[in-house]
């Protein structure tokens, strides 16, 4: 009787709704049937639209994703392998840890920081407890997880990143509650770097600034720095005091070798280690070197000032990781770890795979550059680009006329990813270029 007396009473003041509780709830509906709708997403927006067109000639040259000569995804044969081998030998499904496996933070070291031996002061560094590596969920995960970091224990919150830069950049750093302003990176009009402007923006900053660096095949314009140019970068860097965030998403994809590409984090072991700079971040991914885009396996490391101070940011990761996403997804990380397990003897395939990749993405650029009409445009910069991707230098208004009139699908700052050419396409992509550039 006690019971069933103590339920109706606690039940009855939440059955019964007062006039004025029911305008609150009836207000609260309204709010959210007014949320307006947002936009499609720049680039996996003009996927959506690809799919639905019925042009069999249609091209996407929107998402950077790799494809093969047949316009199809691939998954890299030294994947496969690891695959099996991980199938075979695998027996539980835990959790990892929060910033994931041991086994995994110090593959990504080695392969990253030590080179394959060959970067002394990287491999000091890593001695030293210097480098505090996490797993993420591949690039975009770190560059949110650093947003937040940066946020929390950065004095500075302003962050000057590249114009253009990958157009996701700005929103997760807005979104991290970090202030992106650019500094300028590309001329249009030249359809080249900007390097005398990029290094006078870069002057005319606050001291103390974080600065946002490509570390290889700049997304979008496939423009890099020479070694020389980054010198002076770096100069400014240290006259500024500024701090080094490095986003690598496209290890490989400029030489078509991994140990090849990393000359700016080479630079940046070394001037850590002279004391010359105190600190920098990096944020990488496995998505496009290995292919592994739905595995979402990537990297964050924070090169720090002394072992004592690696502890602490590793706790502070920690703390910050637990309540977004408690621990990375271990499929990915765990194929990472077995090609570059030597017992295992993948890392050469790996090697020969993504220099395969890349060496189609050369040829295809060059053959993209050779059907094009140079009397009327000059069409140079393309050789000059490295990467996944091609600047144009087309306007918004041909972009749109080249999806309207012949179904080929880009970002409309003229951002093309070569990986959706072919040699069944490029003289059609290239007729249609060449008829719109005409008009």
């Amino acid at each position: 009787m006690y019971r069933t007396s103590l339920l109706k009473q606690t039940a009855r003041p939440s059955v019964r709704v007062s006039t004025r509780q029911f305008s609150v709830l009836n207000n609260q509906v309204r709010k959210w049937s007014e949320i307006p709708l947002a936009p499609p997403d720049k680039i996996l927006g003009i996927s959506e639209a690809y799919n639905k067109d019925a042009n069999t000639s249609k091209i996407n040259l929107g998402v950077g994703a790799y494809r093969d000569n047949s316009g199809k995804p691939i998954i890299f044969p030294s994947v496969k392998e690891a695959e099996k081998i991980l199938l075979a030998s695998e027996v539980e499904k835990e959790y990892t840890g929060i910033t994931g496996s041991k086994k995994f933070q110090n593959a990504v070291k080695g392969f990253v920081f030590n080179n394959s031996g060959k970067d002394v002061n990287g491999q000091q560094l890593i001695e030293q407890n210097r480098i505090v590596t996490a797993q993420t969920i591949s690039g975009t995960g770190s560059l949110r997880v650093i947003g937040d970091f940066l946020n929390r224990f950065y004095t500075n919150k302003k962050l000057l990143v590249p114009k253009p830069t990958w157009a996701n950049h700005v929103a997760v750093f807005k979104d991290a509650g970090l202030e992106p302003e650019f500094y300028a990176y590309y001329e249009t009009s030249k359809n080249d770097l900007d390097f005398a402007n990029l290094k006078k923006s870069l002057s005319s900053q606050p001291d103390g600034s974080i600065v946002l660096l490509h570390a290889c095949c700049h997304n979008p314009t496939g423009m890099d720095l020479t070694p020389e140019q980054w010198e002076e970068v770096l100069a400014i860097v240290q006259e500024k005091n500024f701090y080094p965030l490095v986003d690598m998403a496209y290890q490989g994809f400029a030489s078509g070798n991994p140990y090849k590409d990393i000359g700016l984090i080479r630079r940046l072991n070394e001037l850590v280690v002279q004391n010359k700079l105190k600190s920098y971040a990096l944020c990488q991914s496995f998505a496009k070197n290995m292919g592994l885009y739905g595995e979402r396996t990537g990297s964050i490391s924070i090169i720090t000032e002394s072992a004592e101070a690696s502890q602490a940011i590793e706790s502070q990761l920690k703390k910050l990781i637990r309540p977004i996403y408690s621990s990375p997804p271990i499929h990915g990380s765990k194929i990472v770890e077995i090609i570059f397990d030597e017992q295992h003897n993948l890392l050469n395939s790996w090697l020969q795979d993504l220099d395969k990749v890349v060496g189609r993405l050369n040829t295809v650029r060059s053959k993209l550059y050779e059907n094009l009409d140079k009397s009327s445009y000059n069409w140079d910069h393309l050789l000059k680009q490295r990467g996944m991707f091609v600047y144009t230098g087309l306007s918004a208004e041909q972009v749109i006329k080249l999806r309207n009139d012949y179904s080929v699908y880009a970002t409309e700052d003229g951002r093309f990813s070569i990986s959706g050419i072919n040699d069944n396409n490029v003289e059609y992509l290239a007729n249609a270029i060449n008829e719109v550039v005409k008009q």
